[in-house]
């Protein structure tokens, strides 16, 4: 038996198909549409770009695996979290979705804090009000387009909507539901307190599920359009971070991953809900049953590298930057880099920040800048690091994932930053892959989730800091931690 997992992200939708083994078989994408950005901080999606894409992507990736091929034993999907789809009565969407980076709303989390207050919001969902969460883009509709809110009768998250395409059922799984603030972390269900005081019906949302368990079943109109089986088992999935973390093993408590991708995510698995009084940390239901997990973000991680290259160094490869920026020793010689160009979650809770080079001396060069964003970026996700220590948040081992596994000078500053061991795994597949582990579980292949990443995740690498290193970036750490309150005085 084979089973597929797929990944709706914001620029396009990756389908892969996994063997009982493990083992991949075949894998295929197919891009999205740009979001939309009609004013500074907003960002709009079509739900049905995504279900174009999903539909090509299945299809690709069924036919990219070899022959003979297995019968799809069960599905699962993840996707970019945080998104606000709503549907009327019938099914069909009533807007564009406001997105993940979308960060109109601070005024809708500024009156959902003052109605609720700061410490009950955390206490009923783990999780203060921010401009990405799916609520405080529901209540931008509310109070900006009535006339659209008043025709909800469905909302989800991105994912979800393409899983309802799919198999006609309203579901969303534990840990997606917790990046809505609409969840109730502590006990995995709806807050009912929290939907009432914003106005949302329960029965406008979808039924929520453990992420391994089957919630729906592939509809006949859909397996003529994908190629799948009608009735395929369609298991709950989870967003793209408890997805991505369970493609990497983090599942225990004391398992750790640092994901550069276009933002930066550390994650960690937690045995009970730990909360963070002052919000800084996002405190989700994990993908595994029974857990939780605490995950700093940093808005623009790999963004920062792709922005540098793109405005500075068209032309140039990525392995060509890196190759020169190693030549320059740690600490770039006091040049620094905030990486803010989307403003910063973790741990400022400031959308409003932005990017700043600082310490720039007429000894500095192009790979100076380019070893710079990469400290940086490293720095603003050991702020992560530094807020599991304060709140007793183990760290046992630290598996690193997206771009920032990738290169070996990245992967050694990290090392060197963290002051810790990090991992690189044999293949890194994403949360598409993690999905398709947690379809196997609802399938029955294996026990649970632990059963299958003992057997589907391999380490390839294991990269000790240089005493050197750590040395320069205790000290550069310390001073690169002045840079955020000296921007916040600029404003």
């Amino acid at each position: 038996m084979w089973f597929l997992g797929m990944d709706v992200g914001t620029g396009g939708t990756r389908a892969v198909v996994v063997n009982a083994a493990g083992k991949l078989m075949g894998s295929a994408s197919s891009a999205h549409a740009p979001f939309r950005a009609e004013h500074p901080g907003w960002a709009e999606q079509d739900p049905e770009d995504w279900w174009r894409a999903a539909q090509e992507a299945i299809r690709a990736a069924l036919g990219s695996t070899p022959e003979p091929k297995e019968p799809i034993a069960a599905i699962a999907l993840t996707g970019q979290m945080h998104g606000a789809v709503i549907l009327d009565q019938n099914g069909a969407v009533l807007r564009p979705a406001l997105i993940w980076c979308d960060t109109r709303t601070q005024p809708e989390c500024d009156w959902l804090t003052e109605r609720i207050g700061y410490e009950r919001l955390i206490e009923l969902t783990c999780n203060p009000a921010l401009p990405n969460f799916t609520l405080t883009k529901l209540l931008w509709v509310k109070k900006h387009q009535p006339e659209i809110f008043a025709k909800i009768a469905h909302i989800m998250c991105p994912k979800d909507y393409v899983r309802y395409r799919l198999t006609g059922e309203f579901a969303i799984d534990v840990q997606e539901a917790s990046g809505t603030l609409l969840l109730d972390v502590t006990h995995r269900r709806w807050s009912r307190e929290v939907a009432e005081v914003a106005g949302i019906k329960e029965s406008w949302l979808p039924r929520v599920f453990e992420s391994p368990e089957i919630c729906a079943r592939i509809g006949a109109e859909a397996a003529g359009l994908t190629g799948l089986t009608a009735g395929t088992p369609v298991a709950a999935g989870a967003g793209d971070q408890g997805a991505g973390a369970v493609g990497m093993g983090i599942l225990q408590p004391g398992s750790v991953s640092a994901t550069i991708g276009t933002s930066g995510v550390v994650f960690a698995a937690t045995a009970n809900p730990t909360k963070d009084p002052k919000g800084r940390l996002h405190t989700f239901c994990h993908a595994v049953p029974g857990l939780w997990h605490v995950m700093g973000v940093t808005q623009s991680a790999g963004l920062s590298l792709s922005w540098l290259k793109e405005t500075f160094f068209a032309g140039q490869s990525y392995d060509a930057l890196n190759e020169e920026a190693a030549k320059i020793p740690a600490g770039s010689e006091g040049l620094e880099w905030a990486p803010y160009l989307l403003g910063e979650r973790t741990p400022h809770l400031d959308p409003e920040v932005r990017a700043a080079f600082a310490g720039i001396g007429a000894n500095h060069t192009a790979p100076h800048f380019v070893r710079a964003v990469l400290e940086g970026v490293a720095y603003s996700l050991e702020d992560t690091f530094t807020l599991f220590a304060e709140l007793g948040i183990p760290v046992s081992a630290i598996r690193l994932g997206g771009g920032g596994a990738r290169g070996a000078l990245w992967r050694k500053i990290q090392a060197g930053i963290y002051g810790q061991a990090v991992e690189v795994l044999t293949a890194e597949e994403g949360g598409a892959f993690g999905c398709a582990l947690m379809a196997g579980v609802g399938a029955g292949r294996w026990a649970n989730l632990d059963e299958a990443c003992s057997q589907a995740i391999e380490v390839a690498q294991r990269i000790e800091p240089d005493p050197a290193d750590v040395a320069a970036y205790k000290h550069g750490y310390a001073e690169w931690r002045k840079l955020y309150p000296a921007l916040r005085s600029l404003r």
